[in-house]
């Protein structure tokens, strides 16, 4: 029954990735704004649900080690598994935005959560506070700073320029709704398997659960990436990286303080999310400027599948 759930949900994943994509798209020329901004809010958010939901459930049922990993391997994956993935598929090129602004507070994010994390072991009530009043600051920010870049010479459906409000708010609903449940199935299902193996809790959400709630940026980059839409796919996945962090962690530690209780992720597992956040900034300029080539995407690729072979061992 686990692999039907695991089918189901990845069925349902690519099916709401696409809704959620046209969109998107479809937003944006309502809104005048870049898509690489939609990519970084409305895309981000409706992808980031997955890792909210299961973080927040997890922590109040006593398994903090789930609501932390999940996030921390959620980062991880969403750089490595997911940008690597999408990359592999085409190049991305990348605006000056990438480097000006959205790079910068995804990093400054994850040194906040390493910082709050090595302070005391765990992620208080104040610092939820803090990581969700500096997301609200970012979007401000982002949405004031928002105009077409150079990231938007994609090409683009036309008819989605076309498209009204109503039709745009039920494709949201639908891709949101399939992304919801197609998460839940499929880490319901990665989760049994991976407990049928006999591997430890944090093991399990840093690997199989962070990859399953992953699926959905996955599915929408891809998607993106596939119809052209490369600065969605490439804004999809910083923005998310930052919702994890300052929306998911930060409204689950107001709930309730989550406790550090598996070691490994200090000594481990954040040091990865660190080393993922920072190389796409070199990758970036080297050896192609404001590219991220095949090449780089096989690079970020097989970084993730070292990381997955050590936390195995």
């Amino acid at each position: 029954m686990s692999i039907v759930y695991v089918l189901i949900g990845l069925v349902l994943l690519v099916f709401g990735g696409d809704f959620l994509v046209k969109a998107s798209v479809g937003l944006s020329f309502k809104l005048n704004i870049s898509k690489m901004v939609i990519g970084m809010t409305v895309v981000s958010f409706a992808t980031s649900a997955p890792e909210l939901l299961v973080s927040l459930q997890a922590a109040l049922d006593g398994s903090p080690a789930i609501a932390i990993n999940n996030v921390i391997g959620s980062n991880i994956a969403n750089i490595g598994l997911v940008l690597g993935v999408t990359a592999l598929i085409g190049p991305i090129a990348v605006s000056k935005d990438f480097y000006r602004l959205n790079w910068p507070v995804m990093m400054l994010f994850s040194l906040a959560i390493f910082y709050f994390l090595q302070n005391d072991n765990q992620l208080t009530n104040t610092e939820g506070i803090t990581l969700f009043l500096g997301l609200i600051v970012f979007l401000i920010v982002l949405i004031k700073s928002a105009k077409e870049d150079d990231a938007d010479s994609d090409e683009v459906d036309d008819k989605l320029a076309n498209t009204g409000y109503g039709k745009i708010a039920i494709w949201l609903l639908i891709g949101a709704a399939a992304l919801y449940f197609g998460s839940d199935l499929l880490v319901t299902g990665a989760k049994d398997l991976a407990e049928r193996v006999g591997v430890s809790e944090g093991v399990i959400s840093i690997t199989m659960i962070a990859i399953g709630t992953s699926v959905p940026e996955l599915a929408a980059s891809v998607i993106a990436a596939v119809k052209g839409e490369k600065a969605i796919s490439l804004g999809n996945l910083i923005g998310s990286n930052i919702f994890n962090i300052a929306s998911v962690l930060g409204l689950t530690s107001m709930i309730k303080t989550i406790p550090v209780t598996e070691p490994q992720i200090l000594t481990r597992d954040i040091y990865w999310m660190l080393a993922f956040a920072f190389v796409i900034l070199p990758l970036v300029f080297i050896p192609e400027r404001f590219k991220l080539t095949r090449l780089k995407g096989a690079v970020l690729f097989l970084g993730y599948c070292v990381f997955i072979y050590l936390a195995f061992l």
